[in-house]
C-alpha cells in the first residue's frame, strides 16, 4: 500500500471520528454517530494490518484473540449496564484509555527498538517528547477519569478536589 493511500485512510477515518463525536452530541444523531465511529475504527485497524501485517500464524493469533478479548468484554458490559449508569461506563472506560497511553509510553521507552525510535541505542528527542506527552496527558486521563467514576457512583463527594 502506498504511503500515500495510508496517510488518506488515516485521513478519512480522522473525519470519521470527528463525525462521530458531533453526532454522538445529541440523542436524535447518536445512531449516526456510533456507525461513524465503528467505520472510522474499522478502517484505521484495516489499514495498519495492511501496511504492518502481524508476522506469522501466531502474530494474526494474537489480532484475533485481542479483537475477541475485548470484543467479548465490551459486548457483556454495554449489556449488563443500565443506560442510567452509561456516565460511570464511560468515565471507566477513559480511566483504561489513560493507563493504556501510560503503557504504551513506558513500552517504548524500555523497547524503542520495537517501536523505531532509536538509532545508534539513543532514542530519537522528538520521541522522548511525545512518550512525555504521553505519560502525562494519559496518567492525568487515568486520573481524572477514576475521580468522575467515583464522583458519579456516589463513590466520592461532589466538592472539588483542592491541591
Amino acid at each position: 500500500m502506498s504511503v500515500n493511500l495510508t496517510q488518506f485512510l488515516y485521513l478519512v477515518a480522522g473525519v470519521l471520528f470527528i463525525l462521530a463525536l458531533r453526532g454522538l452530541s445529541s440523542p436524535t444523531s447518536s445512531r449516526q454517530g456510533n456507525r461513524f465511529g465503528m467505520i472510522g475504527m474499522g478502517l484505521a485497524v484495516l489499514t495498519t494490518l495492511a501496511v504492518s501485517p502481524p508476522s506469522g500464524v501466531s502474530g494474526w493469533l494474537l489480532v484475533v484473540a485481542g479483537l475477541a478479548v475485548g470484543g467479548g468484554l465490551g459486548a457483556v458490559v454495554a449489556r449488563r449496564v443500565a443506560m442510567t449508569a452509561m456516565p460511570q461506563l464511560v468515565a471507566a472506560f477513559h480511566s483504561g484509555v489513560g493507563l493504556a497511553a501510560v503503557f504504551v509510553a513506558a513500552g517504548a521507552l524500555y523497547a524503542p527498538a520495537a517501536f523505531g525510535i532509536s538509532h545508534g541505542g539513543e532514542i530519537e528527542p522528538q520521541s522522548l517528547v511525545e512518550m512525555s506527552l504521553g505519560v502525562a496527558i494519559g496518567a492525568i486521563t487515568f486520573t481524572g477519569s477514576v475521580i468522575a467514576f467515583a464522583k458519579l457512583n456516589g463513590n466520592m463527594s461532589g466538592a472539588p478536589i483542592l491541591l
